[in-house]
């Protein structure tokens, strides 16, 4: 499958991160799966005219955390999934997540009901995503 990565220029999220984001995503929804190639750090840094150090420091991370491994002289793929986090700690990155997401919402004036109508079409979206990502 073909990994399709795209930036914000103007986003406040730094594009490394966005990089990084986005790949984590497609590996969790399957529409990249072990094995699978990354594209070079020269080839993506063409592709999103960003300087290929920002493409070098997102993969980098991407390899400390066990999303992708890099193979000498034939470039980065997904690695097999394998647990990173205690079960205590997915719980506390989880709930740190979900409460900033929370003050935020609240902060915006969403009322609950706003808040669940936004996951679950966001959910769906990404899961939708994943499903046509899977098919080409």
């Amino acid at each position: 499958m073909t990994l399709r990565i795209r930036i914000s220029p103007g986003s406040n999220t730094p594009i490394y991160r966005q990089i990084v984001d986005q790949v984590r995503m497609a590996v969790r929804l399957g529409v990249v799966v072990p094995g699978d190639p990354l594209p070079s750090v020269r080839a993506l840094s063409e592709e999103l005219v960003v300087n290929a150090n920002t493409i070098a420091k997102a993969y980098a991370e991407l390899c400390q955390d066990g999303t992708v491994e890099s193979r000498a002289g034939r470039g980065m793929f997904v690695a097999p999934e394998r647990p990173v986090w205690s079960a205590a700690e997915r719980r506390l990155r989880f709930e740190n997540a979900l409460e900033e997401f929370l003050r935020e919402a609240v902060f915006l004036r969403y009322s609950s009901q706003e808040i669940h109508r936004a996951i679950d079409e966001r959910l769906g979206l990404l899961w939708g995503r994943a499903e046509k990502g899977k098919r080409k």
